[in-house]
C-alpha cells in the first residue's frame, strides 16, 4: 500500500510541474487526452462590448486556443455615460453567461492570471490601471485608446520598457485582411499616398480623434507605414479632415465621418494601381494577434508606431486649435516627454 502511494504521489507531482512552471492552468483534450496548459486572461473595465465579443472568441472550445478569459475587474467612469450605463450589464453577462470570475481590484485579477487585456472605453484612466498590472508583470494588451493624452501613452510604454513587460495597443480595423493586405500588394505596387477614412464621434473628455477617428488613423498607418513628420486639420459640423505630410514626401489624409452614413475603409495610391481597401472585419483577426501575442511574446505593432500614431491624433487638436496650421509631431512629442 505505501508503494503504491508513492507512485501516484510521483504520478501527480510530474504531472503538475509543467503547469505550475509557467503559472498556468491546465485544460483536458478530451480527443487526445493529453493536459495542455490554458493561458488564464484577466479583462479591466467591463463597460465596452469588447468584453463579450472578445470573451465569446477566446472562450469557445471550437476555437481551441491556450487562452481563456477567466477574470474580469469592473472598473467604470461616472462622467462617461457610454462607459457608467454599461458596466453592470456586461459585468452580469460576463459573469452568467461566461463563468468570468468578477474580482475588487487590479492587485487581485493579476494573482489569477497570467495576462491581461486592458478594455477601458475612457483611455484616461489606463495609466492609473496599467501601472499595477506592469508591476506584476503580466503581459498586457490595451485595447483603442491607448490612453487619454500623449504623455500617458508614452508613459505606459516607458514603464512597460523599464521592467521588461510585453505591452502593445491597437485598433481592431489594423488586422483586416482587407486593410493590411493594401501594404504589400502586387496590383497597388509602393504605396505613394492614402486617403482613409471612418466614422468620428467626439467625447470631450479626450482629445478629438482618440475616441472613434483612431480606428481610421490606424487604418491610415497601416496602409502608409511611419514617418510623418506634420499635420494639418481642417473641422466642420459633419466632417475632420487631417492632411499629414511623410518625410519621404508623401502624403496620406484622415477624413472623419460624423454625417449618417458612415463606413470604414481607405483609397490607397501606389506606383502601380489604385484600389480601395477593405474596411471593418470584426474582431477575430485582432483576437488572433491577441492569442499570439500571449502564446509568443511577439507585438505585432511596435511602441515607436503606436505613440507616432497618437502623436498624428494630437497635432492635429493642435492644429485646430491654431485655425489649421501645421504642427509637427516632434512639437507635440516634446511637450508630452516634458509632463
Amino acid at each position: 500500500m505505501a508503494r503504491t502511494t508513492i507512485v501516484v504521489l510521483m504520478l501527480l507531482v510530474c504531472f503538475a510541474l509543467p503547469a505550475l512552471a509557467v503559472g498556468r492552468t491546465s485544460s483536458h483534450d478530451e480527443a487526445s487526452g493529453d493536459a495542455r496548459p490554458t493561458f488564464r486572461l484577466g479583462l479591466i473595465g467591463l463597460d465596452t462590448s469588447h468584453v463579450t465579443a472578445f470573451t465569446k472568441i477566446l472562450n469557445d472550445p471550437a476555437n481551441d486556443w491556450s487562452c481563456r478569459v477567466v477574470a474580469g475587474y469592473p472598473g467604470g467612469s461616472p462622467d462617461i455615460p457610454s462607459s457608467a450605463n454599461r458596466v453592470e450589464g456586461y459585468t452580469q453577462q460576463l459573469r452568467e453567461e461566461f463563468g468570468v470570475e468578477i474580482v475588487e481590484s487590479i492587485e487581485e485579477l493579476c494573482r489569477k492570471v497570467d495576462g491581461v487585456l486592458l478594455e477601458s472605453v475612457d483611455g484616461r484612466p489606463h495609466l492609473a490601471q496599467a501601472r499595477p498590472v506592469i508591476a506584476a508583470k503580466k503581459p498586457l494588451f490595451i485595447d483603442k485608446p491607448m490612453a487619454g493624452s500623449l504623455a500617458d501613452v508614452i508613459e505606459i510604454f516607458r514603464l512597460a520598457k523599464e521592467n521588461n513587460v510585453p505591452c502593445w495597443s491597437s485598433s481592431s480595423l489594423r488586422f483586416g485582411p482587407g486593410v493590411l493586405g493594401m501594404r504589400n500588394n502586387d496590383q497597388i505596387g509602393e504605396v505613394r499616398g492614402c486617403d482613409a477614412f471612418s466614422p468620428c464621434s467626439l467625447e470631450e473628455h479626450h482629445p478629438d480623434l482618440y475616441w472613434y477617428g483612431v480606428h481610421g488613423v490606424e487604418i491610415l498607418f497601416t496602409i502608409m507605414g511611419p514617418g510623418c513628420e506634420s499635420v494639418q486639420r481642417l473641422q466642420t459640423d459633419g466632417y475632420e479632415f487631417v492632411v499629414g505630410k511623410w518625410k519621404d514626401g508623401r502624403i496620406g489624409t484622415y477624413r472623419g465621418l460624423k454625417s449618417p452614413k458612415q463606413d470604414y475603409g481607405a483609397m490607397v495610391f501606389g506606383s502601380k494601381g489604385i484600389a480601395r481597401s477593405g474596411g471593418y472585419e470584426g474582431y477575430g483577426h485582432l483576437v488572433k494577434e491577441i492569442v499570439r501575442f500571449f502564446e509568443t511574446g511577439h507585438i505585432p505593432v511596435s511602441a515607436e508606431e503606436t505613440i507616432e500614431i497618437f502623436a498624428f491624433m494630437t497635432a492635429a487638436d493642435e492644429s485646430n486649435a491654431q485655425g489649421g496650421c501645421p504642427v509637427t509631431l516632434a512639437s507635440v512629442l516634446e511637450k508630452a516627454r516634458k509632463r
